[in-house]
């Protein structure tokens, strides 16, 4: 009997993105590198992973259209370089007329051509009781386009950061086919310590789909904390892998397996799908 081949890796890039981007591109590769020699095949990084600045005049410098952003050709380059597929996470671009910017992620292939690309939809708007404010549609525009796309680890739902309190967002991927969820993030603090870990587990169970989230971390250059605690979650609930802060890092890396018969066999356990086509009201 012939032993089954054993599932691939991925790796997850937890970061402290800065003010400066070629900074922040350089510690990119030297992550991928790292994720390419522990055998990953695919890496994801965080939301905001080339550019953390809340100061919008003095980010203005660095962000245009992506047609004019030389960001996308050395992510190519570097998947190129180090054989692996990418998730960027996301970064600041100017929308197409110019007007106002886009938060975007790009799925990028091992021979550097982009094979997706997604606008983040849900606009971190908020007060919190910590006593920050956040008002991300006063610079930014919400994406209009549920985007799946097919990866070498399994077909791939994409999303970022606050996506992640909206499920309806979740099973509209997963009826497109979505078996993994990307949700790159720069969770606050405050945030982070209430919701992340249950927020996460709860898209992977009610989904049946690995969730695959790298996360910002630590104090940045512009001021601001992010919690960080990068996440890999199984279909089931489990954790496959959670990055902790290393003092004097200036990555951390997470690699974990991604096996789609997990996806199977948790959909067969929890057949969510065939319970809703089979209730007896329309909700």
């Amino acid at each position: 009997m012939t032993d089954a081949p054993a599932p691939p890796l991925i790796a997850l890039v937890q970061m402290t993105s800065g003010i400066d981007p070629e900074t922040n591109l350089a510690v990119t590769d030297r992550a991928l590198g790292a994720a390419a020699e522990a055998g990953a095949i695919m890496a994801f990084l965080p939301e905001m992973s080339v550019l953390l600045d809340r100061d919008r005049a003095r980010s203005a410098a660095h962000i245009a259209r992506e047609e004019d952003s030389a960001w996308i050709a050395t992510y190519g380059a570097m998947a190129r370089r180090h054989g692996l597929w990418l998730h960027t996470g996301s970064a600041p671009f100017l929308s197409d007329d110019g007007s106002r910017r886009v938060n975007r992620s790009h799925v990028i292939a091992a021979d550097g051509t982009v094979a997706a690309r997604y606008d983040k939809i849900h606009m971190f708007d908020v007060s919190l009781p910590s006593g920050e404010n956040w008002s991300e549609s006063s610079s930014y525009a919400g994406g209009e386009a549920l985007v799946v796309v097919d990866t070498p680890v399994g077909r791939l739902g994409l999303s970022i950061c606050y996506d992640l309190r909206f499920p309806e967002l979740y099973r509209a991927l997963t009826e497109r086919g979505a078996e993994l969820l990307a949700i790159p993030a720069a969770f606050t603090v405050s945030t982070g310590e209430a919701h992340w870990h249950v927020l996460m587990r709860a898209r992977a169970i009610e989904t049946g789909c690995h969730v695959l989230a790298a996360a910002q971390a630590g104090v940045h250059a512009d001021g601001r904390s992010t919690y960080g605690h990068s996440l890999a979650v199984a279909p089931w609930g489990e954790v496959l892998g959670e990055a902790q802060p290393v003092p004097g890092e200036d990555f951390t890396l997470v690699v974990a397996p991604v096996d789609r018969a997990a996806t199977e066999r948790a959909r067969q356990a929890i057949p969510l799908a065939r319970s809703r086509a089979n209730r007896a009201v329309d909700l």
